[in-house]
């Protein structure tokens, strides 16, 4: 039973990993850069955007990235005061200009000092995922000014958050299968750390198949479906996000 499972979901990784999939998809956007520094701004902003329909979603990073003369890095570096007005009428959802200004205010602190996001989820020295974010939650709101009503907008196991957000951006930015989807910039984070993106369509095709069977879904119901996951493939369990989502959002498993 196990092994046809493997079996169908390594089929459905195959048919949807692959670059075909990405214009409709929000990394898309990060993959209209090939500097290090701009992959790793777009992917975060477009994962923390990442609620509602894709197509929002992309033309609303696109929307930000204008604001930004479309070299988000380089901005947050060299921008002066002046150069925020714009983004005091960047709205999407419940994510506002009070927010938006904040993530420029720490990313721009946080590139002055560092060469690569990746530094930020080292900070708690472990290899446990819910230490890994709980710490990066906290190490973002470090900042004196740090509003109380933007800290929603970054998950935290904490909250017994699933992180369907932070886990994705993950995805991006540690997975190296040479496929074309999914970045592999980051080497000190393994993928066999990674915790699958749990979103509705996920949610629901891992209950069908009965990967989860947790009542509501939070941070233990990603972690129950990885922990599946890893019985198909140790090394890369959130290879299988691909299928989950392709099976959900294309195929309405």
């Amino acid at each position: 039973m196990i092994q046809d499972l493997k079996e169908f979901l390594d089929e459905k990784v195959q048919q949807y990993n692959r670059p075909g999939f990405i214009s409709l998809d929000p990394v898309s956007i990060p993959h209209r850069y090939s500097k290090k520094q701009d992959i790793e701004i777009a992917g975060f902003f477009a994962a923390i955007l990442a609620w509602g329909q894709r197509k929002t979603i992309i033309n609303k990073c696109l929307e930000l990235f204008n604001l930004m003369d479309d070299a988000p890095h380089d901005f947050l570096i060299h921008h002066q005061e002046e150069d925020l007005k714009p983004f005091l009428t960047f709205k999407h959802r419940t994510f506002n200009d009070i927010d938006t200004l904040y993530f420029i205010h720490f990313l721009s602190w946080f590139y002055k000092n560092h060469d690569s996001l990746e530094i930020a989820f080292l900070k708690s020295q472990s290899q446990d995922m819910e230490q890994i974010l709980s710490s990066f939650h906290d190490f973002f709101f470090s900042l004196p000014d740090a509003p109380q009503r933007t800290r929603k907008h970054i998950a935290t196991p904490k909250r017994k958050a699933a992180c369907k957000r932070i886990n994705m951006f993950l995805r991006w930015m540690v997975r190296n299968d040479g496929k074309g989807v999914d970045f592999g910039i980051w080497n000190k984070l393994n993928p066999s750390q990674l915790i699958c993106p749990c979103d509705l369509h996920v949610d629901r095709v891992g209950r069908k198949l009965g990967l989860i069977r947790r009542k509501q879904t939070d941070w233990l119901t990603a972690v129950e479906l990885t922990q599946e996951l890893r019985k198909f493939d140790p090394e890369d369990p959130v290879k299988y996000d691909f299928a989950l989502f392709g099976l959900g959002i294309e195929e309405k498993f």
